[in-house]
């Protein structure tokens, strides 16, 4: 039996599957990066414990839909070489998509969170 710490859980890696693009495309938008940097990087996002093999499908649909791009790199590598992304025009216009969209979601949490502030502090009593 999970209980509702399973579901929490599950539901934390939902929100975190849902910010890893924009998280990608903004790692991108600083310049072009291995895949590698990815997944040392993400966790500045509050991105932790994602999979390595999400993070490539996801760079992977990212370039079929055209948001990125990618080469191999030999040049910079003593061992094999690596592939590197580059995130492009419309990959661009997504990210200030994004940005937009999650500026918007704040807003609405924080009006959220405030009125239960208040409601609680009513609730309760408090005229701090």
């Amino acid at each position: 039996m999970q209980g509702r710490h399973g579901r929490r859980r599950r539901g934390w890696m939902r929100q975190q599957n849902r910010m890893l693009e924009p998280a990608l495309l903004l790692l991108l938008h600083n310049g072009p990066a291995h895949g590698y940097t990815f997944l040392d990087r993400l966790s500045e996002y509050g991105l932790v414990e994602v999979n390595p093999s999400v993070v490539y499908r996801t760079l992977r649909d990212m370039e079929t839909r055209g948001l990125i791009e990618s080469s191999w790199d030999d040049m910079s590598s003593h061992g094999p070489p690596r592939r590197v992304y580059r995130i492009t025009s419309a990959g661009d216009t997504m990210l200030t998509s994004y940005t937009d969209e999650l500026m918007q979601t704040r807003h609405m949490i924080d009006h959220l969170l405030s009125e239960y502030r208040d409601h609680m502090r009513e609730y309760h009593g408090d005229d701090s």
